[in-house]
């Protein structure tokens, strides 16, 4: 199985984890009834983003952290919510590719979800998120894996 090596990889493993996540039982309506997903408009972004992410290709600049923090007012994100996506998108690159860079999305998506899920805890106690601080995902990228 070969590794994501092109942004024609990542679109394909963005849809094939959308087509799981969007009908999945248990966060499904979070993308169909809450979010009210617009794919073919959203497919470009997120493939966007998992390029710069994981090809270097600096495609992405968008702050993704305000959107969920939108979703997760109008629908309470939970740590099972965060877990099946995590589940959901380790199956989808664990099927379809193999090798370094494939492995670097799945630490990639730890990471996101776990800052994101940190992020919404503080909304949650009342702590507003500081608006000269970047987006959790600026910061995550320079992490080390």
């Amino acid at each position: 199985m070969a590794d994501i090596e092109t942004r024609d990889d990542v679109e394909r493993l963005v849809r094939a984890f959308y087509d799981q996540a969007m009908t999945d039982p248990m966060i499904g309506f979070l993308f169909t009834d809450v979010a009210k997903l617009d794919l073919e408009a959203h497919v470009p972004v997120i493939t966007s983003f998992w390029e710069t992410m994981l090809l270097g290709a600096r495609s992405y600049g968008g702050g993704a952290f305000g959107v969920h923090a939108s979703l997760h007012r109008k629908a309470g994100l939970k740590a099972p919510h965060f877990e099946r996506w995590l589940w959901l998108w380790r199956g989808t690159v664990d099927s379809m590719f193999s090798g370094p860079v494939a492995d670097e999305a799945k630490r990639h998506a730890d990471r996101v979800g776990a800052a994101f899920y940190r992020r919404l805890a503080m909304l949650d106690a009342g702590v507003e998120p500081d608006p000269t601080q970047s987006d959790p995902l600026s910061i995550i990228q320079v992490l080390p894996g």
